[in-house]
C-alpha cells in the first residue's frame, strides 16, 4: 500500500492555505482529504479550483456553500479496526442464500452494473442523477479500474447466481494506504436481503486473515446503512461535506 501523496493549495498570498489528495470524482477534478493549513482556504478554492469536488470538514464545506459551493454529499467517516477487535472466525463461513456462490471481484465493470446501479436507484442519497452510461462511465469503471480510489484488493468479493450474473457485491480499495469499502451493493428485490451483511462479514474476515490492520468507509448521512456498519464494528471517525465549487 502506499503513502497518500498531498498536494498544497497556495492563497493569494502565496502561502499555503489548504492540502489535499487529488482524485476524480464523477469525471471532475477531486480535493479529497482537505486540510486547511492556512487562515482562509475559502479565497484560494474560489479562486484555484473552480469546477472541482472537494471534501473536507463540515466548516470548510459550509464556508464554500456560503460562497455559491453546491453540496454534493455529506458523509461520515468509519473504520473497524480488525486487530484489536478481530472478527468472529465464523464470519469467514457464513452462507449465502441457496443458488448463489462467492467469487473474486475480477469482473468487467458492465458485469457489475445492473447489480451496482439498481441498488442506488432514484430516491436513494448516493443515487447518480445522470444516465445509465454516464454512471457506468463516470462512477463504477472509474472505481473498479483503481483511478478513483485505488487499486481494488483481494478481499473484495462478489455473489452471483447459477447463471454467473453478479447479484451484490462489496468492493475494497487500496485508498492512499487506507483499506477502504468504496461500495457495497445488492440487488433490491427481497430474496438477497441481508446478502450485502453477509457479504460484508465474510469481507471483514478475509481482510483480518490477510493481514490488514484496519478497514475504512464513508456512509451518507441519511443512508440507514449507517446501523449495519455500526453493528459490524465500524465507529464513527469523522464527518465531511463534499461540494461542487462554482
Amino acid at each position: 500500500m502506499r503513502e497518500e501523496e498531498r498536494l498544497v493549495l497556495l492563497g493569494p498570498e502565496g502561502l499555503p492555505e489548504l492540502t489535499y489528495v487529488e482524485g476524480v470524482r464523477d469525471g471532475r477534478p477531486w480535493a479529497d482529504l482537505a486540510r486547511v493549513v492556512g487562515p482562509d482556504p475559502v479565497p484560494a478554492v474560489l479562486a484555484g479550483m473552480p469546477g472541482w469536488a472537494v471534501s473536507g470538514s463540515v466548516e470548510l464545506g459550509e464556508q464554500l456553500v456560503r460562497h455559491g459551493a453546491r453540496v454534493l454529499r455529506h458523509a461520515h467517516g468509519m473504520e473497524r479496526d480488525l486487530v484489536a477487535d478481530p472478527p468472529p472466525r465464523e464470519w469467514a463461513s457464513v452462507p449465502l442464500p441457496d443458488g448463489l456462490r462467492v467469487v473474486p471481484c475480477d469482473r468487467a465493470a458492465h458485469e457489475l452494473f445492473p447489480a451496482w446501479r439498481a441498488a442506488f436507484s432514484p430516491g436513494h442519497p448516493d443515487h447518480h442523477q445522470g444516465s445509465d452510461e454516464e454512471a457506468l462511465d463516470a462512477q463504477l469503471a472509474p472505481l473498479l479500474s483503481g483511478a478513483v480510489l485505488g487499486p481494488v484488493l483481494a478481499c473484495s468479493t462478489l455473489a452471483v447466481d447459477g447463471a454467473g450474473h453478479v447479484v451484490a457485491g462489496v468492493v475494497v480499495t487500496d485508498r492512499d494506504g487506507r483499506p477502504w469499502v468504496a461500495t457495497v451493493f445488492r440487488q433490491p428485490e427481497s430474496r438477497y436481503a441481508g446478502l450485502g451483511s453477509r457479504l460484508l462479514r465474510r469481507m471483514l474476515a478475509d481482510a483480518a486473515a490477510g493481514g490488514l490492520a484496519r478497514i475504512g468507509l464513508a456512509v451518507s448521512d441519511a443512508n440507514p446503512a449507517r446501523g449495519l456498519y455500526e453493528q459490524l464494528g465500524f465507529a464513527v471517525t469523522d464527518t465531511s461535506l463534499t461540494v461542487l465549487v462554482p
